[in-house]
């Protein structure tokens, strides 16, 4: 079934919506063609369509030049900011905030290739993804990245209003590239990047500007990272957090 979806263009996520959405537009297709006119089936396609534009996951051209950060979400960057990251970094944190509208491809990918050494789901609100209170108090799940040059860094999926479900497939220990899928926040939401203040690394967009998810990239590389002298080497066997 995922196999199917994947080259059909569609989130593997979305499988169970997909069926669902299929079986209900299909009976009520046949049900106004029954009662109504043949013509009144084309009711339910409208709703349909909509079901199948969100879970679309089309491929992307993923960059390859070293020093890079690529989105890890289609969306409107909403934020650029410094502020303290004690989770997972430990300390001063560059955040990017983005903004996926129900327009938006949902499916979420990895800003670059690493291991999975932390992972946190925190109950919470539905607040608007938009909401500034939203990244404190909606329900969560990050996951902390440490990558081939053990550096650490933290993507965070964020329900919104709409959003009620968010999926993430990565484990402690796995290794992802950049770019590669990892989950997705269904119906409308939030993602952020979490890098080190100190790790070199700058915004390379701008809030209001719109980002592709493995493909813009979200953070470049303009110097070497300060030395904190305090710090553990990062490994990917960082105990998850429940």
């Amino acid at each position: 079934m995922r196999g199917l979806l994947r080259k059909l263009g569609f989130a593997v996520y979305g499988g169970d919506e997909l069926f669902l959405a299929t079986l209900a537009c299909g009976a009520l297709a046949f049900g106004f063609a029954r009662a109504l006119h043949p013509l009144a089936a084309l009711a339910t396609l409208p709703p349909y369509a909509i079901v199948l534009w969100f879970f679309r996951d089309p491929d992307r051209s993923v960059p390859g030049e070293a020093g890079l950060l690529v989105s890890p979400a289609d969306g409107t960057v909403t934020d650029v900011v410094e502020l303290d990251e004690p989770s997972f970094l430990g300390g001063r944190a560059l955040r990017v905030g983005i903004f996926l509208s129900p327009l938006n491809v949902h499916v979420n990918r990895m800003p670059c290739e690493g291991f999975v050494g932390h992972l946190q789901y925190r109950v919470g609100e539905f607040l608007p993804a938009y909401n500034p209170k939203a990244p404190e108090r909606n329900e969560s799940q990050e996951v902390g990245l440490v990558s081939l040059e053990a550096e650490r860094l933290l993507v965070k999926q964020i329900t919104g209003v709409l959003a009620r479900r968010i999926v993430c497939e990565a484990r402690i220990g796995d290794r992802f590239t950049r770019g590669q899928r990892y989950g997705m926040i269904k119906f409308g939401s939030r993602t952020e990047l979490y890098v080190p203040a100190g790790s070199g690394y700058e915004a390379a967009v701008q809030v209001g500007q719109k980002v592709v998810g493995g493909e813009t990239v979200l953070m470049r590389r303009t110097r070497a990272p300060v030395p904190a002298s305090a710090a553990e080497p990062a490994s990917p066997e960082v105990a998850a957090q429940a």
